[in-house]
């Protein structure tokens, strides 16, 4: 399996409360339903956690904690961040390296900062990236609402074209990871299901 999953920020302080991002049930809904996907594929899930060093975000407070809702065991790969690009300072690239991982698929908190950093930061290092497009959310900004902000995202990073490796935004319900084909032989009574890298 050379795709990785990249869970951002998925934490108690954008999940509920006064910093909810827009529609965070449902989004961490999906968001589980892609992580199902990920482990059934047998493809790292990797959860990514934002840390300041004080603040609602202060590593071990409340608001640092993944959401409860969503699903993490213990097999996940955790990864602790202290800038929007995921990548920044700490050993993403290297735990991605060791797997061997080429693709990222990508879903989390928030569209505009880390979601939007990190997805930059990825198609930096060369791993074009399946962004989930109903997969990230934010909070209103004074200026957009959180669902135009999300959907500015997904066609801004969607158009990019410089970096060479590109995004490509799906929903949830049709993102695939670790999907068969059937094997093109002449006999189609004996094609064998072969794993899409």
């Amino acid at each position: 399996m050379n795709t990785a999953l990249l869970v951002i920020d998925v934490q108690q302080i954008l999940s509920s409360g006064k910093y909810a991002v827009f529609e965070s049930r449902q989004v961490i809904d999906r968001i589980n339903r892609v992580i199902q996907m990920a482990r059934d594929a047998g493809a790292p899930v990797v959860v990514i956690q934002h840390e300041e060093q004080d603040g609602p975000m202060k590593f071990g407070s409340d608001g640092w904690k993944l959401a409860p809702e969503l699903h993490v065991l213990p097999s996940d790969i955790l990864v602790r961040k202290t800038t929007p690009d995921s990548f920044h300072d700490t050993e993403l690239q290297a735990v991605l390296e060791g797997r061997k991982v080429e693709k990222l698929v990508i879903c989390g908190f928030q569209s505009e900062f880390c979601v939007d950093s990190t997805t930059r930061g990825a198609l930096a290092l060369g791993y074009p990236v399946t962004l989930v497009a109903d997969g990230h959310s934010t909070l209103d900004n004074g200026v957009l609402q959180a669902k135009q902000i999300s959907a500015h995202h997904n066609e801004t990073l969607r158009m990019m074209e410089s970096f060479g490796p590109r995004v490509e935004t799906i929903p949830a319900a049709d993102v695939r990871i670790g999907t068969w084909r059937l094997e093109n032989r002449a006999d189609a009574l004996q094609a064998t299901p072969v794993p899409l890298e």
